[in-house]
C-alpha cells in the first residue's frame, strides 16, 4: 500500500496537544503517527484518500484550533506493516495478561495470552487508553452468561479479553474498514469465533442490550453517542468510557447524568482517562 506523509506543525508544541490531534486524525482515516522531538506530528494516510480533501479537513475545526501548517509528501511503496511489526513489542498488562503478536516467543505463560496481529489498527495495549480499559476488565471477576459491547473496537483486544473471561454474547464494532478486517483475524487467532464483528457506528446498535459496554473512542463521539449506549444497557449495567483526557472527565460525567448514568470512578495514565459508570435504571 502507498502512503502520504502529512507533516503537521502545531501552534502549541506539547505532547498533550499532539496526542489530542492524533486521536482525532485516527478517525479521519489516518493509519499511524509519529511524534517528532518538538512534538509535531508525522501522520500517514493511504494514497487512496484525496490529499485535497484531507487538507481541507485539517483547515477546519477542531483542527484549525491546533494546526499551524501542513506539508505533504508521497512515500515510496514499501511493506509498512512489515516495517512496523519489526519494532512491535509485547505488552505485559498484568501478572496474568499479556498482549503480543503471534511471532513473539519466549514470554511467560499467563492466564490471558492475547495474540494481536499488528496491522496499524488502534488497540494493542501500547496506548494508555487501551491499557486502562483492559485493567478494568481484569478487575471484573467473571463475565459468565453476560453480554459485552466493545465499541470502537480497533483490534478487538477488549472483546477478546472479555471472551477469555467467559462473556457469552460479545459485539465488536468499529467504523474503520482496516480495523474491521483486523479484528476478524484476531478473533480467529484467539479462538473467540463467537465474537460478532460489525463495521459501523452507534447507529447499528438498535435495540440490542448489553451488561457491559466498553467504548474507547474520543470525547466528541462519546458525548454524542452516550444516549445510545445508555439505551443499550441492561438493568444494573456498566459502561466504561475512554479516549479522552482528565480535563474532559467532568464533561462526560455531566453528560452521563442526563442519561441516568452514575459515575463510579476513573483510572488515569499519562493524562489519559478511563471512567466507569453504572446505570440508574
Amino acid at each position: 500500500m502507498k502512503y502520504n506523509e502529512f507533516v503537521i506543525e502545531l501552534h502549541t508544541n506539547t505532547s498533550e496537544i499532539a496526542e489530542i490531534v492524533s486521536a482525532y486524525l485516527m478517525y479521519d482515516d489516518f493509519d499511524s503517527f509519529q511524534f517528532t522531538d518538538d512534538n509535531n506530528i508525522l501522520a500517514y494516510i493511504s494514497t487512496d484518500f484525496s490529499v485535497a480533501d484531507t487538507l481541507e479537513k485539517l483547515k477546519n475545526e477542531p483542527y484549525s484550533n491546533w494546526i499551524k501548517n501542513v506539508e505533504v509528501k508521497q512515500l515510496e511503496d514499501k511493506n509498512w506493516n512489515q516495517i512496523w511489526e519489526s519494532s512491535y513489542e509485547p505488552v505485559i498488562v498484568s501478572d496474568n495478561c499479556i498482549v503480543r503478536a503471534p511471532f513473539h516467543t519466549n514470554l511467560p505463560e499467563v492466564e490471558f495470552d492475547i495474540k494481536i496481529m499488528p496491522k496499524m489498527s488502534f488497540g494493542t495495549a501500547h496506548h494508555a487508553t487501551t491499557l486502562l480499559m483492559m485493567k478494568y476488565i481484569l478487575e471484573i471477576e467473571d463475565f459468565t452468561n453476560l453480554s459485552v459491547l466493545d465499541m470502537g473496537c480497533g483490534t478487538g483486544v477488549l472483546a477478546i479479553l472479555a471472551a477469555m473471561k467467559n462473556a457469552e454474547t460479545i459485539w465488536a464494532v468499529d467504523n474503520d474498514t482496516w480495523a474491521f478486517e483486523n479484528v476478524k483475524e484476531n478473533v480467529k487467532a484467539n479462538n473467540c469465533e463467537h465474537i460478532k464483528t460489525f463495521l459501523g457506528n452507534a447507529s447499528i446498535l438498535g435495540n440490542e442490550k448489553f451488561d457491559y459496554i466498553f467504548a474507547n473512542i474520543n470525547k466528541n463521539i462519546l458525548l454524542n453517542d452516550l444516549p445510545t449506549y445508555a439505551n443499550c444497557l441492561n438493568k444494573n449495567g456498566h459502561i466504561f468510557l475512554s479516549g479522552f483526557y482528565l480535563q474532559d472527565l467532568d464533561d462526560l460525567i455531566e453528560k452521563a447524568k442526563t442519561v441516568n448514568l452514575s459515575f463510579i470512578n476513573y483510572k488515569e495514565k499519562d493524562n489519559w482517562v478511563a471512567a466507569h459508570f453504572h446505570t440508574n435504571k
